[in-house]
């Protein structure tokens, strides 16, 4: 008789719950959940205002003026980094952007505002949490416009109440010195990652933490693609980016209301580097507070639109976007963004949620490797993960550490259903490098494994994600 594959993921969950140990208990790390209570809504609520006092911080405005406009908002970010602590490194990240179409309407320098926590035993590997801190007024709706999302994404892109299909030149032009207090958007994020700076930097962590506000984002995620393509050229190790827009409101435009959720946007492909992450934070995040919930959504972002984590999906870095899942686009853009239209108290609650993840993950070992090791002179097929029938019949799982593992108390295989967004089932195995699943196919379920600190701390999990059969070209006789 044959299984149908809900009974089968469910004859799976009993054999496991029969025979195998679960997971040791969820640590709560003392230092972390610290961290978490010096969170201040004062500091977030003085950073905004600060932020808004200059009037604009669109990426195109006056950047010589010393108290208004971009440049004078991205010196502040700078000193005001500076002024946390000696451990951090903050510096600017330049690039002289071409003119090109109508949002870069003139040949601009743009600044990032890097600062960079470097960790005690793994510095090459960063985990960085991001914002932007440019803002934009979109000035008065095309007749017929209706007040809606869509700015973010291309000009034309469809976006539903997309207002930037029909500017001008000179409309992008005017619009660069309008008022555009953009606390919401991103001044809520922005403030969001100082604070944690702040507080983070009066610790240590194994790997680096870096605090990236970025520009540019307005005009088409500029700042943050050429750090992500800068990040890719140096071969730099990023595990992780946590990248906050949009987390000030927590009563939407149509009245609804809800102060105790927060959405994470990863993308599509299951059990991809994002998706891995987003139920990092999930896990993570909930564990240290428990009256939050995280949403994962698995999209790339709201639809139609974009945001500072896509250019580092791009070059092949797990990236999240956090935000609200509660917005008011009416504000979205337009001078009415301001202090008095979002919510201080729950964007500290999601840079809690944020400083849970970052901290967790600096503090954690790296994730264990699933692939063989490179085979010298590389080439031929593309590696498959180590997971294999043994026996025909049983789920035989190895790994390796894929860096130090003096920290590595021992390892947690995991698994679920294939239809199952989350992993189910967690087995705490050991400093081992191999474990079997008798009597479980490898072709019933998803599985994963884990590194486990010796304090208690968790890596991301690697996921045994198998190549997809490739086409064959096959000859025929003519």
């Amino acid at each position: 008789m044959k299984l149908s594959r809900s009974l089968t993921a469910i004859a799976v969950s009993i054999v496991l719950t029969a025979r195998y140990a679960p997971a040791q208990d969820k640590v709560v790390n003392p230092k972390i959940q610290e961290m978490i209570g010096q969170v201040s809504e004062a500091r977030i609520r003085a950073i905004i205002e600060k932020l808004e006092s200059f009037g604009t911080r669109n990426t195109m405005s006056n950047p010589d003026d010393p108290a208004h406009g971009v440049g004078a908002a991205r010196t502040w970010i700078l000193n005001e980094l500076k002024s946390y602590s000696p451990k951090l490194e903050v510096r600017f990240e330049k690039f002289r952007v071409k003119k090109q179409g109508q949002r870069i309407f003139k040949d601009v320098d743009l600044y990032n505002v890097i600062a960079v926590l470097p960790g005690k035993k793994m510095p090459e590997t960063v985990v960085v949490v991001s914002a932007h801190y440019d803002s934009l007024n979109l000035g008065t709706r095309p007749a017929g416009a209706a007040a809606g999302p869509g700015s973010e994404a291309p000009a034309g892109a469809g976006a539903p109440g997309n207002t930037t299909a029909n500017m001008t030149l000179a409309d992008f032009e005017r619009n660069a010195e309008l008022p555009a207090p953009g606390a919401c958007d991103d001044g809520s994020g922005t403030a969001a990652v100082m604070e944690l700076a702040r507080v983070m930097s009066q610790y240590e962590f194994d790997k680096t933490v870096a605090f990236y506000v970025f520009a540019g984002e307005e005009q088409g995620l500029i700042g943050s693609a050429l750090q992500a393509a800068k990040a890719k050229k140096e071969s730099q190790t990023i595990e992780a980016v946590l990248n906050n827009d949009i987390i000030g409101t927590d009563a939407s435009g149509n009245g609804r209301t809800d102060n105790r959720s927060v959405s994470v946007y990863s993308d599509e492909t299951m059990d991809s580097l994002s998706q891995q992450l987003s139920r990092y934070v999930r896990e993570i995040g909930e564990r240290y507070l428990p009256s939050m919930k995280i949403n994962t959504v698995f999209m790339g972002d709201r639809l139609g639109r974009g945001g500072d984590h896509t250019p580092f999906q791009w070059e092949g870095f797990a990236a999240v976007r956090v935000s609200t899942p509660n917005e008011i686009y009416a504000n979205q853009h337009r001078a009415t963004d301001t202090l008095a239209n979002m919510s201080v108290p729950y964007t500290a609650k999601v840079a809690q949620v944020n400083l849970a993840a970052a901290a967790s993950l600096a503090l954690g070992p790296k994730p264990p490797a699933v692939l063989p090791e490179p085979r010298a002179g590389g080439g031929g097929r593309r590696p498959a993960p180590m997971i294999a029938r043994g026996g025909g019949y049983d789920a035989v799982l190895r790994w390796r550490a894929a860096g130090p593992d003096d920290n590595i108390k021992g390892y947690a295989v995991v698994m679920r259903a294939t239809t199952s967004p989350y992993w189910e089932r967690e087995i705490y195995v050991g400093k081992v490098n191999t474990y079997t699943l008798k009597d479980v196919s490898i072709d019933d379920a998803k599985f994963g494994v884990k590194a486990i600190g010796a304090d208690g701390s968790e890596s991301l999990v690697t996921p045994y994600a198998y190549p997809p059969r490739q086409k064959v070209e096959i000859e025929t006789v003519q």
